[in-house]
């Protein structure tokens, strides 16, 4: 009996504690469904990007029809990025929040009246939100996001107008996204040997810097042409490449430069040799073209892999 007691004067004492956790959590989670709509209207994609899970399911059939969706936070980003932009103004008033936490999941709902304005017109869409979330490593994603469609004022032809504008003048999150694919585009090229699609990815000025590269090696290539010319022959010296599987990219103020890091692990025909080197390059990238690529490399790795150490000898 006395065990019983003390167990549940325990129970007693931390009841409070449990609820104010509760309570604190559900706070947090209030906030994630007002940022999604601020973050939105701000057009901070990528923050918005980090408050989904790995998959969000969308549900927006009752105000468009389709189906629900099973997306990416990068996808379902590039789309608002897409059509939001567009808009002179957008403006997601949120209310009445509730949430509730069970675990490791939650739900949370939330009223909608989102404003959307072009040269003077307005749609207006009124309705309520549904979440779900799970708490995933100590921090809470949103794993699904469906939109309860009420009444509508104006018309929806806005939507096809933003879009046309946001298409003509990208969001910095969208060309970010362009910048990285090309960047990946180049290193994919260089694995596979596809040559044509090395060449599609330089613009016509394009400039490659090797500020660390060995004694009679070019240190800087000027041009698409020259740049072509500096790597024909690597379909035929080189075997298996890898580039891409340790990339990483941090993206910088300027949408249109990235500074990457990557391995590279290139069996060498010419020589027989193995060739592995860390990277570090610098890319700047205009319409999908790269313009500069200021490439770093420690030049003793290239000098054995291309046999440069028994040419000098």
């Amino acid at each position: 009996m006395k065990l019983l007691g003390a167990l549940v004067m325990t129970l007693f004492l931390l009841s409070p504690h449990i609820a104010f956790a509760r309570a604190s959590e559900e706070a947090h989670l209030a906030v994630m469904i007002q940022s999604v709509a601020t973050l939105a209207d701000q057009g901070n994609f990528e923050s918005l990007e980090k408050l989904f899970a790995a998959e969000v399911e969308v549900d927006y059939t009752s105000a468009f029809g389709g189906e629900v969706e099973l997306k990416s936070p990068k996808v379902l980003m590039t789309q608002w990025a897409s059509v939001l932009p567009g808009f002179d103004a957008t403006q997601h008033t949120i209310s009445n929040i509730q949430t509730s936490v069970t675990g490791k999941t939650a739900t949370g709902q939330a009223d909608v009246v989102a404003d959307h304005h072009i040269e003077g017109a307005m749609w207006r869409i009124t309705g309520s939100y549904d979440y779900r979330f799970v708490l995933n490593a100590e921090r809470w994603e949103i794993t699904h996001m469906r939109l309860n469609a009420g009444s509508e004022k104006g018309s929806r032809d806005l939507i096809g107008k933003a879009v046309k504008r946001a298409s003509e003048n990208p969001t910095s999150y969208l060309i970010r996204q362009q910048t990285v694919q090309t960047v990946r585009n180049f290193l994919e090229a260089l694995e596979v040997k596809d040559m044509e699609k090395f060449a599609e990815v330089w613009a016509e000025d394009a400039v490659q810097d090797m500020p660390y590269s060995p004694q009679n090696f070019p240190k800087r290539v000027v041009g698409k042409a020259n740049l072509i010319e500096l790597y024909k022959a690597w379909p035929t010296i080189t075997g298996q490449a890898n580039f891409t599987d340790h990339l990483v990219v941090y993206p910088m103020q300027n949408p249109n430069m990235v500074f990457a890091e990557y391995k590279g692990a290139v069996e060498m025909i010419s020589t027989g040799r193995q060739y592995n080197q860390i990277y570090g390059g610098l890319f700047h990238v205009e319409n999908g073209k790269i313009t500069l690529f200021r490439e770093y490399y420690d030049p003793a790795p290239f000098q054995y892999a291309f046999g440069l150490d028994e040419a000098s000898k």
